[in-house]
């Protein structure tokens, strides 16, 4: 490959060996800087019986606690506005940025200018290896405002040299008519606006979606963009490449991002991430291998105002390999879904994103929308499982298709369901992240 290929050529093609070496060095830094500023790691570490000196390399980090959504929470409350973990004053933060979870209330994120330099530079690596070039003209269908998603995004695009267009949400018409206008070629959005938008674009605006001119949809912030089925139905509705990112607003808004090659998302953040994937439950750490699946954690190796050790993400992941045709060596994987989001059905464990896969499957008899129904509170649910999906046009509900779906959905998740299908147009469309569980319960 040419180096014209990589926006850091060293970094992402650097030997395994030499990226460890690098690592090992950075941490080395990283640890002598939250020993002698953060509070909050100086009594997490003291209580697990943890000295300085028993970090020396990055084996060493699988002894150190991981660090929760919910302790930066508590640290937050116990400390505003950025917690007991901020190893800076506000005086030195140049950007607020914030995350949000389950209770809602977000959870601040301060960057410094050195931190922004570097939220930038990754950012911009992954973009570009899915294929964003100075000459393309992006138009941003996401959020813009505390959303890492949003102001990160933008320094990034720019960085790269090409056009960004801050449409955000909630304006697809303008997106439409401003696209029409510049003659736009890159669609970044969640998939499941990319899907909202195809169908505004054919109901709305009377026209095919290919019409438009995207070539490239550059997909994050949930699972889908990577999902085949779902991935499918984007690539037909706008006859353009989809390619997929995943990131952390607590950690950097990309971290993984695939290559035109489609083959899983290229770990891109060697030099200011450490990765790790453990097995959720017993906590084990697992070796970065082709077939592995876990959860990814992260460390820092080179942030200023929020640094943070063994962070769960709560992301379930797989990996799918360790090289790639495009040349980069930083390993692929693909992510199933939140551990946090994931239902047991006797035992069996099940993602909202592989539901939607095989539902999804039967396109163009469904549309792909699905929604599962929580009559009480996960992640136990008592079989069967139970799931709305929508009919395609022209499509007879009564032909069988139910009973395939059920059927299917036996074979490949190995859990018993029932599906109850309604008209296309019935179930929700949503603008940023879908939502694929629907609570029957209060509270």
């Amino acid at each position: 490959m040419s180096p014209e290929e990589y926006f850091d050529p060293e970094i992402e093609t650097m030997a395994p060996e030499r990226v460890r070496a690098l690592q090992e060095q950075k941490l080395t830094k990283q640890l002598d800087y939250l020993f002698a500023r953060s509070p909050f790691y100086q009594e997490k570490l003291k209580a697990a019986g943890i000295r300085r000196d028993h970090l020396r390399t990055l084996a060493d980090l699988a002894n150190v606690p991981l660090t929760t959504k919910e302790e930066l929470r508590e640290s937050q409350l116990a400390a505003p506005p950025l917690g007991l973990h901020a190893c800076v004053g506000l005086e030195k933060v140049i950007r607020i940025q914030a995350s949000t979870g389950t209770t809602g209330r977000p959870s601040l994120v301060g960057l410094t200018r050195q931190d922004a330099d570097g939220w930038t530079r990754v950012t911009a690596r992954s973009f570009y290896t899915q294929g964003v070039r100075s000459t393309d003209i992006v138009m941003h269908g996401a959020s813009l405002t505390l959303f890492a998603g949003g102001l990160p995004v933008k320094d990034a695009i720019e960085r790269i040299g090409a056009t960004f267009v801050p449409v955000g949400t909630g304006a697809s018409e303008k997106l439409v008519m401003i696209a029409k206008t510049l003659r736009a070629n890159v669609l970044h959005s969640t998939p499941s606006y990319a899907i909202y938008l195809a169908d505004h674009v054919r109901q709305k605006e009377k026209m095919d979606p290919r019409a438009l001119g995207f070539q490239k949809i550059v997909c994050g912030a949930e699972p889908g963009g990577g999902i085949p089925a779902v991935r499918a139905k984007i690539q037909d509705s706008w006859g353009a490449r989809v390619t997929e990112g995943l990131g952390n607003a607590d950690m950097l808004p990309i971290i993984f991002s695939e290559c035109p090659d489609q083959s899983g998302m290229h770990y891109n953040a060697h030099e200011y991430v450490y990765c790790e994937i453990i097995d959720p439950d017993t906590r084990k750490v697992l070796p970065i291998e082709e077939g592995v699946s876990g959860e990814l954690i992260y460390t820092s190796l080179e942030r200023e105002c929020v640094p943070l050790l063994r962070f769960r993400t709560r992301d379930r992941v797989t990996i799918l390999g360790t090289s790639c045709a495009c040349g980069r060596t930083g390993f692929k994987l693909r992510c199933l879904g939140r551990t946090d989001d994931m239902l047991i059905v006797l035992g069996v464990n099940i993602f909202p994103s592989a539901v939607r896969d095989v539902v999804s499957s039967f396109r163009p008899r469904t549309t792909g929308e699905v929604q599962i129904l929580l009559e009480a509170p996960g992640p136990g649910v008592k079989p069967p499982l139970q799931i709305v999906a929508e009919y395609g046009d022209g499509t007879d509900p009564s032909s069988g298709l139910q009973a395939e779906i059920e059927h299917r959905i036996r074979a490949v998740l190995t859990v018993s369901s029932s599906v109850r299908l309604v008209p296309p147009g019935t179930l929700p469309r949503f603008e940023m992240k879908g939502q694929l569980v629907k609570k029957l319960y209060e509270g």
